[in-house]
């Protein structure tokens, strides 16, 4: 028999397993498929459009963002906004969840901390403006027991979009960090105790360094979130000052100016900027945490 026919008369099904091509492999496919229509060529598209402007060389659309302060300043302005908010909202998760964690009934619980992030960022913004207008009760309420005599300002402005981003990003943080926490197998805290560990030595030697991968992560997901901040921007905040952040200078340049190459180079740079912060956290939790054997653990 030739070695033609010896291949052919093996099973085309063991011949396909034989190059990586079994079931599973097989299975995989549509999601790769989904991906590469829906993310990949968007972005390479995008990326391609950010280099055709349309007038100047190649960099044209770049060149004209760093070079005019009220583009380039949409950046420092975005995350003014989104590393405090991701900051706050990792703060008030951990203890929260940790204090969930033990109580008995935590789905319960769960389920109402949860709830603003099933209202969307429109809604939630909606009702801030209610609620923290000048006529709103929550000036209403300070004023009746005397605490002011003028209602406080907190919207159109830098405290009513960060108020509404933490409200908004706060169940899923809360949610990210319940889930590592009820991950971290509770005889080790028990294990801690027996040996005479407190509460906070407990946290500080056990917990958080088993935790300390989890919330890196969910700092970058949750930054991600905050940095492309739109509705709250524009609903709650001042969009021609001081909240001006750069998903509005995409929108205009794309949908005001009709130069959707221009808002492609600024998605570009939201992008870059983005993957930047990312980059930086995931290599300092790589310094901080270290695995059993010493190195470093992705």
């Amino acid at each position: 028999m030739s070695s033609v026919e010896a291949v052919n008369a093996i099973p085309l099904k063991q011949r396909l397993a034989a190059r990586g091509l079994d079931g599973l492999t097989m299975l995989v496919l549509p999601a790769a498929l989904f991906v590469v229509a829906l993310f990949i060529y968007p972005f390479l598209y995008g990326l391609f459009l950010s280099f055709t402007p349309k007038a100047g060389n190649a960099f044209a659309n770049y060149t004209r963002f760093f070079s005019d302060s009220f583009l380039y300043g949409t950046i420092a302005t975005t995350l003014w906004l989104a590393l405090p908010v991701t900051i706050a909202t990792l703060v008030l998760a951990v203890p929260i969840a940790f204090r969930v964690r033990l109580m008995k009934h935590q789905r319960l619980l769960t389920t109402l901390l949860v709830i603003p992030i099933t209202l969307g960022t429109v809604l939630v913004a909606e009702g801030l403006l209610n609620y923290l207008g000048p006529q709103g009760w929550f000036n209403r309420t300070l004023m009746t027991i005397g605490l002011i005599s003028t209602p406080i300002k907190l919207l159109h402005n830098y405290w009513g979009v960060m108020l509404s981003l933490v409200i908004t990003g706060f169940p899923f943080t809360f949610l990210l960090t319940l889930s590592y926490l009820t991950g971290i197998d509770p005889a080790l805290e028990q294990a801690g105790a027996t040996l005479g560990a407190g509460p906070w030595e407990r946290f500080k030697n056990i917990l958080f360094p088993l935790l300390l991968p989890g919330l890196a992560i969910t700092f970058c997901l949750s930054f991600v979130q905050a940095f492309s901040v739109f509705p709250s921007a524009v609903l709650l905040g001042a969009p021609a000052g001081p909240t001006r952040v750069i998903s509005i200078a995409a929108y205009q340049a794309a949908f005001e100016e009709y130069d959707y190459s221009m808002a492609s180079a600024v998605a570009m740079i939201m992008g870059l900027v983005q993957l930047a912060i990312v980059v930086l956290v995931l290599a300092a939790r790589g310094m901080l945490y270290r695995g059993p054997a010493g190195g470093g653990k992705g």
